[in-house]
């Protein structure tokens, strides 16, 4: 598969123009008589003699070189400008490979054809890389990239809409270190929402257009049991306090469902809503869930009964107006002492008391307000506005919003159609996933084997609110719900 003459051009602009990277670290130069490689004998043959020379991919060079320095099997692992380039046990997602490749039998092609005017990789070169790919990518001692620290390795998660995989992150790194195959038989069951159990130790996936929600296990990375459900549309899902239950609502029979976690099972059936959408719960046990249109809230207790609150003190209503809410994310604070709401169709974030469920305060932000994320060491609040209009060529902002102060300030960066949205505190970082959806957006730097244009992701800092690097690390299509592991 090759790619259209523009995009050629654009790839190689990208890739190769001298276009140095205002803020990226400085790397140690490998110095092969005093320091090996650490790649496996024949995969070093090919990469050091053949990528990581001057002009390309070494330490004097890699800046204009799409940022990536090959010079060591550590350095691969950094990704460049555009992110990861291998990853483990993934040929089909490790974009390296399809610019060292010029045979159609073997897998996706892309220009410009690497190494840069060089003899392309013979057929058998090329199989070695995919092949040392497929196995995961061991340094000369048999390593694996990432592969250290399992229990306690920190990482961000993110669903995609556009293909049944979920992108793992190295906290550490910043880089997609694994994908996850999610879903069932369908071709793509649309991976909803994604969170993380308190313990860090699951994740829970649920599918828009799947009929399961599956537990992952974080230390493996992998699918270790579902629960089967009778429908499908799956929005939103709830991990209770102690970790032994989740909550997941669905539109298609507009009720909430509660699964044990440990043998995911359903123990429970909540009904008497209208487009349940997102939902958040306290210590106590009792759990609040937007509706999707209007401008109602339910309060819904551990016994099934039901209250509902007027977002904004007019009667209720579930049907969209001009003037609705909307309500779209809800989020308990950290102290379990007020809660948050995006309103997308009104613009703001309402904060409300979580004792009395009085209205507490009304915060103005960008155009279509949906997910939000909170920091525990610094005193903000992270809302991606997903519509608001920029710039020529960015699309969408994050509003950051001191919630002891109530101050706000907008976060500006490369985004487009921002929507999954993160806090790593651990490191001090925001990540914010921008689906670049329009074709107006910001062009890919690489193929995908999804249906559809690759998203990005954007870091900011946490405690200056200032974009952390100018990269915009490429992950697969339509990226759209985010969480971190360790809170």
């Amino acid at each position: 598969m090759r790619i259209a003459g523009a995009f050629i051009l654009f790839l190689t602009l990208w890739c190769f123009c001298a276009c140095k990277h205002e803020t990226l670290k400085p790397k140690t130069a490998t110095n092969p008589t005093t320091l090996s490689d650490n790649y496996p004998d024949d995969i070093s043959k090919i990469v050091i003699n053949r990528c990581a020379t001057a002009g390309c991919h070494n330490s004097a060079s890699y800046e204009n070189a799409g940022g990536l320095l090959m010079d060591s099997w550590d350095h691969l692992f950094d990704g460049g400008k555009n992110g990861a380039v291998v990853i483990p046990y993934d040929i089909e997602n490790s974009s390296l490979l399809y610019f060292i490749n010029t045979f159609a039998d073997l897998g996706p092609t892309a220009l410009p054809l690497m190494p840069l005017d060089q003899p392309a990789l013979s057929r058998e070169e090329y199989i070695q890389v995919r092949d040392w790919i497929a196995k995961g990518a061991p340094d000369k001692n048999g390593n694996i990239p990432f592969a250290s620290n399992a229990a306690t390795r920190q990482k961000i998660y993110v669903t995609h809409q556009g293909c049944d995989l979920i992108g793992v992150i190295d906290g550490e790194k910043k880089v997609v270190m694994r994908y996850i195959k999610v879903g069932g038989t369908l071709n793509n069951e649309i991976s909803d929402y994604v969170k993380i159990s308190t313990d860090g130790q699951y994740a829970y996936a649920c599918f828009w257009n799947g009929n399961t929600i599956q537990k992952i296990d974080l230390s493996t990375d992998s699918v270790v049991a579902e629960a089967k459900l009778p429908e499908a549309y799956w929005k939103n899902i709830f991990i209770t306090p102690d970790g032994q239950r989740l909550l997941a609502t669905t539109w298609q029979s507009a009720t909430i469902v509660a699964i044990n976690t440990g043998n995911m099972q359903v123990e429970q059936t909540y009904t008497g809503f209208q487009y349940p959408e997102s939902m958040a719960g306290n210590t106590m046990g009792t759990y609040y869930v937007t509706e999707r249109f209007g401008n109602t809230l339910c309060k819904l207790s551990a016994n099934g009964n039901i209250q509902k609150i007027s977002l904004d003190g007019k009667p209720l209503t579930t049907i969209p107006a001009a003037n609705t809410p909307n309500p779209y994310r809800i989020l308990m604070s950290a102290d379990n002492t007020k809660y948050f709401v995006t309103c997308e169709n009104t613009n703001e974030l309402r904060v409300f008391d979580a004792q009395t469920d009085n209205l507490i305060k009304v915060i103005p932000t960008g155009r279509m307000p949906q997910e939000m994320a909170q920091s525990r060491t610094h005193p903000y609040l992270f809302v991606t506005c997903t519509n608001d209009t920029i710039a020529t060529g960015v699309v969408g902002s994050v509003y950051a919003i001191n919630y002891n102060t109530w101050d706000t300030k907008r976060l500006e960066g490369k985004l487009f159609q921002p929507h999954g949205i993160a806090v790593d505190d651990r490191n001090g970082l925001l990540y914010v996933f921008s689906r670049n959806q329009d074709k107006s957006g910001p062009q890919p730097h690489h193929i995908s084997p999804c249906n559809g244009r690759n998203g990005f992701y954007n870091l900011f800092s946490t405690s200056t609110l200032l974009p952390y690097n100018n990269s915009r690390y490429e992950i697969l299509v339509d990226p759209y719900s985010a969480d971190v592991r360790f809170k």
